[in-house]
């Protein structure tokens, strides 16, 4: 890549990071904005724990309990004030087929369903715990740092890519039983989801006394209540979307946690069986949560502690396990609502944490009545903050390679998980820069009394072959040509055939090319070619050009 295309590059990056920055509207640190930020988030949490918690197949309380403890956990002992962690669905479908297959074998032995469903829960807890003990380790041995080293363009798609996932999220509130919502009961929800939508966007410039999204949520509230009053069942509700999960449950009003050490075999069958779904959990929860956290960090224009944020949730997570919780990590729809509404502070995680817990505890009937419209206007509110809209008028103004890991990692995000979208990601970002840095070879030529010198720079490969080739004037070098590899190395079989290309050239003009310092690898690379390609190789060039390899 030319110096004026990495500047360029650098130059647009540069100006993403300062337009990314200014979506959010920088407010100093206090309780006040604090603690109002944490009471949107804990009204927009509850929902959001819920539906996790029937995507694992468990109880909703558990997905409640999730969120609770990772929000007041990882606010207290993380390392990125400000940032929302709870109960999330990229660790949901990690555990649902430990459930599922949990279930499936206890019922196979005889056990009843409560009997089964709490066998799972069991390996469920177990696994959390192994989990939070991983993450833990991860912050100790402090692998934290490792996220600051992801690219902005995997950053952009991980952005964009979650930004469409909530986005798609939200369209199971259109539906009922499977089916599309009565026009009444359609209509009525979208007219909510405006009004929060209006709300957010022109409060603040009326007022930032509070925050617009918890105004939007209170006022379509009040309004959904008297629609409901004189319609019932026209203004869908909290209760309702749990209702459509299952029948069974008339309220989501729950006790305390409890502790409770999971029951499970102390046998190295068990250890093998859950291992697999802690790891991909544990990784997939701290990358999610580092990523948010470098999110927020660009956001704030501050800087979050990685290693500590490592540790903060993986204490979340182990103490879940104990507690009944399913576990989690760091939610970005949440996050982006609490910086939206001004929480910097720890305190407002720790606020939205107890909240939540208070809501479970004394207010669930209020809670309940919330309508699912104001709910779904406030994370298309985060949608669009969320989304990096400059990304698409990147055409032509950045790198192609850069564009294309831009919507490589959008789209693998969006059709598998958050784990592999970055490591494919960082992978081609990598193999993209090892491939503009190596194809590009430079050579000093001068002329001497033996010969005329070629030094080269960089490795001879399959990317850099054309490179490579251009670099010699065939005419104007002396009779006798030495290219000396001390700073370079033969790689592969295209450089092999790139060497006796320029040979034979050489010979066309009447000219001899010898290779100077060739590595042991080198030589024995070009010793197994010996039966396609004929170089002059000279190990001490005090030696006669005669008792080279060509001419024994």
């Amino acid at each position: 890549m030319s110096a004026d295309k990495i500047k360029h590059s650098e130059d647009v990056s540069a100006s993403l990071k300062n337009k990314f920055v200014q979506l959010i509207v920088k407010k100093p640190e206090n309780l006040k904005n604090d603690f109002l930020s944490g009471l949107t988030v804990a009204l927009a949490l509850v929902p959001e724990a819920i539906a996790f918690a029937f995507v694992a197949g468990v109880h909703p309380k558990v997905g409640l309990y999730a969120a609770f403890m990772m929000g007041l956990l990882a606010s207290i002992f993380g390392g990125r004030p400000g940032m929302i962690t709870g109960a999330t669905g990229a660790v949901a479908v990690i555990f649902a087929p430990l459930v599922y297959k949990v279930m499936e074998m206890s019922k196979s032995q005889g056990m009843t369903f409560d009997a089964a469903m709490d066998n799972a829960l069991n390996y469920l807890f177990a696994a959390v715990i192994l989990m939070g003990m991983i993450q833990i380790i991860c912050g100790i041995l402090k692998l934290g740092k490792f996220i600051r080293l992801v690219p902005h363009p995997v950053m952009l798609g991980f952005v964009n890519g979650l930004a469409i996932i909530i986005f798609k999220a939200q369209f199971s509130q259109f539906t009922m039983g499977g089916e599309l919502l009565p026009s009444p009961q359609l209509m009525t929800m979208c007219g909510l989801i405006a009004l929060t939508m209006g709300v957010s966007v022109f409060l603040p410039k009326l007022t930032k006394a509070i925050p617009a999204t918890l105004a939007g949520i209170v006022l379509s509230t009040v309004i959904g209540y008297f629609l409901n009053e004189a319609n019932p069942g026209l203004v869908r509700t909290v209760l309702d979307f749990v209702q459509d999960q299952d029948k069974s449950i008339t309220t989501i009003a729950a006790g305390l946690p409890s502790f409770r050490i999971p029951y499970v075999p102390f046998t190295m069958d068990a250890f093998t069986f859950i291992l697999p779904y802690a790891v991909l959990a544990a990784a997939v929860g701290l990358i999610e949560s580092l990523m948010t956290l470098q999110l927020v960090d660009e956001l704030t224009d501050t800087r979050g502690k990685g290693n500590r944020e490592c540790i903060g949730q993986g204490i979340g997570n182990f103490v879940n396990g104990f507690f009944g919780g399913m576990g989690g990590c760091a939610m970005i729809g949440q996050s982006m609502i609490n910086i939206r509404g001004g929480g910097r502070g720890r305190f407002s995680g720790i606020t939205a944490a107890i909240l939540l817990l208070l809501f479970v505890l004394f207010g669930a009937p209020l809670i309940e009545m919330i309508p699912l419209g104001a709910l779904v206007g406030v994370m298309f509110m985060v949608v669009i903050g969320t989304f990096e809209w400059s990304s698409l008028r990147l055409f032509k103004k950045i790198p192609m390679s850069d564009l294309f890991v831009i919507i490589l990692v959008s789209v693998v995000t969006i059709l598998t998980d958050l784990a592999v979208a970055v490591a494919v990601g960082i992978i081609v970002s990598a193999l993209v820069f090892a491939w503009e840095h190596g194809k590009t070879m430079h050579a000093k030529r001068e002329d001497k009394k033996e010969g005329t010198f070629y030094e080269l720079e960089g490795p001879l490969f399959f990317g850099s072959v054309t490179s490579f080739k251009d670099l010699f004037e065939f005419k104007e070098d002396k009779e006798h040509v030495y290219i000396d590899f001390d700073n370079s190395k033969v790689w592969d079989h295209s450089g092999i055939e790139a060497l006796q290309n320029i040979t034979e050239r050489y010979e066309q003009v009447g000219k001899k090319l010898h290779l100077l310092n060739l590595s042991k690898d080198c030589q024995l690379l070009l010793d197994k070619a010996s039966n396609i390609v004929e170089l002059s190789v000279i190990d001490d060039l005090s030696t006669h050009i005669a008792d080279d390899r060509l001419d024994d």
